[in-house]
């Protein structure tokens, strides 16, 4: 008698591999795009960790209790502080050369930034350009494309708007810190999402999402 073996016919596995390609193009772009949203957290996190610590230093190292103190009050201050406080790497009179030449928003409209200001390229590969702003709390106005002139040069994904405030803190734009999870949400409604703003409110969003990209 003959043993009687089991195999899958030829319809059957040509079916199979048809549902694993359907699923596979239905998941793999998903977790890619997962993928890449973390990566773009961890630059930015990254950069925001080197900020705030920066920020202790010079607070401690001119024995202040705030930053206004210190005498973070001028462009010029601001500027030596990134020179003697960051790594470095390239100097530029403006944004042009250490940012890419055009940005967009999430929504795909084009974002422009005043671009007549110091900026710098870090060790790290981001390109800072601060700008001082004494209104209230704040200390300055920065802007922070994580990964210098590398793609994909979006607002909210490599480009973000910081807000340094006197008390070192780093967050979103107001008057006054730390900011309420209510205020957070409207930046990122009406900046972050928004075609007809500079876009503050996507570092608010993350922060308040537990550094995480849900958007």
């Amino acid at each position: 008698m003959f043993n009687k073996k089991c195999a899958f016919t030829l319809a059957e596995v040509l079916v199979t591999l048809g549902i694993i390609g359907v699923v596979s193009a239905l998941t793999v772009p998903t977790l890619m795009k997962n993928h890449q949203k973390q990566v773009f957290v961890t630059q930015l996190h990254k950069v925001y960790s080197e900020m705030s610590q920066a920020l202790e230093l010079y607070k401690e190292d001119n024995n202040a209790v705030d930053l206004m103190e210190a005498g973070l009050t001028s462009q010029a201050a601001l500027d030596s502080f990134m020179s003697n406080y960051f790594k470095v790497v390239k100097q530029c009179d403006s944004m042009t050369g250490c940012f890419a030449p055009s940005y967009k928003k999430l929504a795909s409209a084009s974002v422009t930034y005043e671009a007549n200001s110091k900026s710098f390229i870090t060790a790290s590969g981001a390109a800072i350009r601060p700008r001082i702003f004494l209104s209230g709390d704040r200390i300055s106005n920065v802007l922070v494309d994580i990964n210098g002139q590398e793609g994909p040069n979006i607002l909210g994904r490599d480009l973000f708007l910081m807000t340094i405030y006197k008390n070192c803190e780093i967050d979103d734009e107001s008057t006054t810190a730390p900011l309420t999870s209510e205020k957070r949400l409207q930046l990122y409604n009406d900046g972050c999402m928004a075609d007809n703003t500079q876009g503050y409110g996507c570092l608010g969003k993350i922060i308040e999402d537990g550094w995480q990209m849900t958007y």
